[in-house]
């Protein structure tokens, strides 16, 4: 663990209200990176009604109540690994293309 995330998580003995993506990271031990695809498959919740490209808020609550869920849990270890395999093959194919990323369509 980082130096800055050892002190985050001890703060005080009292974690934030509200939690960034990084620091929810933190919690769930997976990269900030990886928030958006949970978000996106639905496992986590953002605060509010925020926009796309906004910082997004997670309750903190919240995610240390579904940290306690085993099969919540194997779902986000899941989907993690899915949407890297998903990335991976697709910065893979479009490697081999040139770049090009063409659909046939119709048979034309």
């Amino acid at each position: 663990m980082k130096d800055d995330q050892h002190r985050f998580l001890s703060l005080l003995g009292q974690l934030p209200a509200r939690l960034t993506a990084e620091q929810t990271g933190w919690v769930l031990n997976c990269q900030s990176h990886d928030i958006p695809a949970l978000v996106g498959a639905r496992l986590l919740k953002p605060l509010g009604n925020p926009s796309q490209n906004s910082t997004k808020y997670f309750a903190t609550a919240d995610v240390l109540e579904i940290t306690k869920d085993r099969s919540w849990l194997v779902k986000v270890t899941n989907t993690i690994c899915q949407h890297w395999q998903k990335q991976n093959a697709r910065k893979k194919n479009l490697s081999e293309n040139g770049n090009l990323n063409l659909h046939v369509v119709g048979g034309r």
